[in-house]
């Protein structure tokens, strides 16, 4: 029976959680911060605040996991210039995106969202695995191969055919071929996946075909390339690890009107698969975080959108932006995801979709 005043039960709430005899853990006591003021400016001193930032901080847990750690940069750079004139100052922002020297793979690079996402990797330096299901490259993948030698940045795009729902092809590929070929591995972009099952069909009329169909692409497809990606980092001693899978505004939404019960579900999955992983893999010194795009028109997308001309006025309407999104609009927040300019994101979804979300 609940006592008649909530006060009361709210008081005794607090002082039971607050008792230090319900297994209370001691906090351990903060070191005091050795901060030498300015006698000029009369602030922290720039050198003293940022050795205790790196050494007490990073140095001590022996994961400082990006390159950017142990930088002086932005308001930190400033003072620093201020201070000694023999500071070097120069735009940093830009390197931080930069991948040169780093190795990636890509699953789903044959084309669409894969494709792009590996070409704008390459832009920023990296060489590419590009992974897919069909034996020979498509005449997209030629041409951009063509485009990534011209750039002259020591970035390369090959490719690779693999079953990425085969966990011992594609983790023979990717560590023993690539990985441990190449003496590192860095990044990881999980784009393959499917549409599914038919077209407009309901959820009452799937087979157990048809939806293992798409949950062994999406879900699986998507584990299998990022576990493989994960163990070729570890093995390889990855200092700055960054897996992105690719899940979907679907994977927390349900676009009305449109029963995609199979696709929404596998791509929830996704959203969960990687929050986990980043927790897991976070002592690896590996981020994991998710892409979420909108509606955006692709030759995946253009299948259906072709055919039915009134649906995609259907998904333009549905966002503030009143358009769909092109594949390219995806280029800067994976290179983002990708590189040290997002060294402390990890466990997030970065939602792209033209504010559906918003309404």
């Amino acid at each position: 029976m609940l006592p008649s005043k909530p006060r009361t039960v709210l008081r005794s709430v607090a002082r039971h959680v607050s008792s230090p005899s319900i297994h209370a853990r001691p906090r351990p006591a903060l070191p005091p911060i050795p901060i030498a003021l300015s006698p000029v400016f009369s602030r922290p001193n720039v050198e003293a605040l940022h050795a205790f930032q790196c050494n007490r901080l990073f140095s001590s847990s022996s994961r400082a996991s990006s390159a950017t750690v142990d930088k002086v940069l932005g308001v930190a750079a400033a003072l620093k210039a201020q201070e000694d004139d023999a500071f070097q100052v120069k735009p940093e922002i830009f390197d931080e995106f930069s991948l040169k020297g780093r190795i990636g793979v890509v699953s789903g690079g044959n084309g669409g969202l894969g494709l792009e996402m590996a070409v704008a990797l390459c832009e920023a330096g990296a060489k590419i695995h590009a992974l897919d299901l069909p034996d020979q490259p498509s005449s997209d993948f030629h041409a951009c191969m063509a485009y990534v030698d011209k750039l002259k940045n020591g970035s390369s795009l090959t490719y690779h055919p693999t079953d990425v729902t085969d966990q011992s092809r594609i983790s023979s590929l990717v560590i023993d071929r690539i990985a441990r070929e190449e003496g590192r591995l860095d990044l990881c972009v999980a784009a393959a996946g499917i549409l599914g099952p038919a077209e407009g069909e309901s959820c009452l009329k799937y087979s157990k075909k048809d939806w293992e169909r798409v949950m062994k692409v999406n879900l699986d497809g998507v584990f299998y390339t990022c576990q493989a990606a994960a163990r070729g980092m570890v093995e390889t001693g990855c200092k700055a690890g960054s897996i992105v899978m690719i899940a979907s505004m679907s994977g927390s939404i349900t676009n009305k009107d449109q029963p995609w019960v199979a696709y929404n579900t596998s791509k929830s999955g996704v959203l969960q698969m990687a929050r986990s992983m980043a927790c897991e893999l976070g002592k690896e010194n590996i981020r994991v975080n998710t892409i979420s795009p909108g509606h955006i028109y692709t030759k995946m997308t253009a299948a259906l959108l072709d055919v039915h001309p009134e649906t995609g006025d259907l998904w333009s309407n549905s966002n503030p932006l009143g358009r769909l999104g092109q594949v390219h609009e995806l280029r800067g927040v994976v290179t983002w995801l990708a590189s040290d300019a997002s060294s402390f994101c990890t466990g997030s979804d970065i939602l792209v979709s033209g504010g559906h979300h918003s309404w």
